[in-house]
């Protein structure tokens, strides 16, 4: 807006300001040019021939500067054959003759013939009563004074045009900035309402961004509608699955034909794939809608007590130098769901011993869960995270929880990786989340 308004107030004022130069300097110097034809009609009028023939004035020019010598305002008459006549003011210099052969009418020129002085020349060619000789009068002023009033004109007028642009510009860039603020704000409450600070959009706007925010609250309002809804609907298809399944499960158990067998097996893979989407349509659902916080060090205290209770002969530990100050902008059943996970593999598969430690950046949460057994080969880290994928197969599980993490971590936009443990020798992964 800025830019577009400095693209029109400045070509605008340059063209007025051309338009009022020729105006003003075209007036200046018809002025000028006027004075000059005022004085030789003077000098026509008082001129007069004497005994000789030659002209002579019978009243005196009322100007005193053609009496002074180089005072730049000047008068001659000259006629071929005769000496000029002219002023005092000329001293010993004298004005040329006609520019043109036929100066009947007032011939209008420019002179240099003094040195370091521009002559503006008024001249006519007259036929006094009484003589047939054709006398050539002139009038020439220094443009001095005239150069030194346009000077002065277009100075004033240069920096009055360019302060006015100046205030212009000063003008449209603070209506751009204070019209625009509203905008600005609104783009801070969207980021309060993305962080987690706020869940709707306040109502101190102007009456014109009114309807703006009426429009985005109604939007995050329906958001949540149709995640509520999504979450509802996949959990009702989940619950309308499981039930079906176990009965399927129940007639398969305490038989051992073929058929049984597989059912079991398969409806065991539905189960996990029906537990898999469930869990990404909650966490894609509430990621969507909600602006919860969870902090994040008592989760984890929870969760290690909770495993410490299924796997008594396991050591779980907390680093206790760990940040527990690190909240998740995220909702506490989805961390608790992620990290359990982690806590529960790290117990089953490990060697005895799990190390959680919290940290991370400004702005992130990385929680390491690492154990002491016999880890896994970097070149098979990445099949641990296809559903259902599993290279313990004497532990029991579904080999989901790793997907499941991934993708729940993925929603919020963070991360899963998996490494060596330094310390243990087992396995570490670590998980990025964004904190607030």
């Amino acid at each position: 807006m800025i830019a577009l308004a400095a693209a029109w107030i400045i070509p605008l004022l340059g063209f007025g300001g051309y338009a009022l130069d020729r105006a003003m300097v075209g007036t200046i110097t018809r002025n000028f040019e006027n004075q000059l034809d005022f004085a030789l009609t003077a000098m026509v009028s008082a001129a007069d021939l004497d005994d000789v023939g030659e002209v002579r004035f019978l009243r005196p020019l009322g100007d005193q500067r053609f009496f002074e010598p180089y005072s730049g305002l000047y008068w001659q008459v000259s006629a071929e054959g005769q000496e000029p006549f002219r002023s005092r003011s000329l001293w010993d210099r004298i004005l040329g003759g006609p520019p043109q052969a036929d100066c009947r009418k007032p011939c209008r020129y420019a002179s240099k013939r003094f040195a370091g002085e521009t002559l503006r020349i008024v001249g006519r060619q007259i036929k006094l009563p009484g003589s047939d000789t054709s006398f050539y009068f002139q009038v020439a002023q220094s443009t001095r004074d005239l150069d030194e009033q346009v000077k002065l004109l277009r100075t004033i007028m240069f920096w009055s045009l360019g302060g006015l642009g100046v205030s212009l510009l000063a003008l449209a860039a603070l209506q751009s900035t204070y019209g625009l603020s509203p905008l600005e704000k609104v783009s801070r409450a969207i980021a309060a309402i993305r962080s987690g600070e706020a869940k709707r959009v306040g109502s101190d706007f102007p009456d014109e961004i009114a309807p703006l925010i009426s429009e985005i609250n109604e939007l995050l309002e329906h958001n949540e509608r149709q995640a509520e809804a999504s979450r509802r609907h996949a959990g009702n298809l989940a619950h309308a699955l499981k039930t079906p399944m176990s009965v399927l499960i129940g007639e398969s158990q305490g038989r051992d034909d073929p058929l049984a067998l597989t059912v079991a097996a398969q409806v065991q893979v539905m189960r996990r794939h029906v537990d898999h989407q469930l869990a990404r349509a909650r966490a894609a659902g509430r990621r969507g809608a909600s602006t919860s916080r969870a902090d994040v060090w008592p989760a984890l205290e929870a969760i290690a007590r909770t495993v410490g209770r299924i796997h008594r002969d396991r050591d779980i530990t907390i680093d206790i130098a760990g940040d527990k100050h690190k909240v998740f902008r995220g909702e506490r059943q989805d961390l608790d769901e992620m990290v359990g996970n982690l806590v529960d593999n790290a117990a089953l598969h490990g060697g005895g011993r799990v190390f959680i430690t919290v940290a991370g950046g400004p702005g992130s949460v990385e929680i390491l869960v690492e154990d002491d057994g016999r880890g896994i080969p970097e070149a098979a880290r990445a099949r641990l995270f296809a559903r259902g994928e599993r290279l313990d197969t004497d532990k029991p599980g579904t080999g989901l929880g790793l997907a499941i993490v991934r993708d729940v971590a993925e929603i919020y936009g963070g991360s899963v990786a998996l490494e060596e443990s330094e310390d243990l020798g087992g396995l570490l992964v670590r998980l990025t989340l964004p904190a607030v």
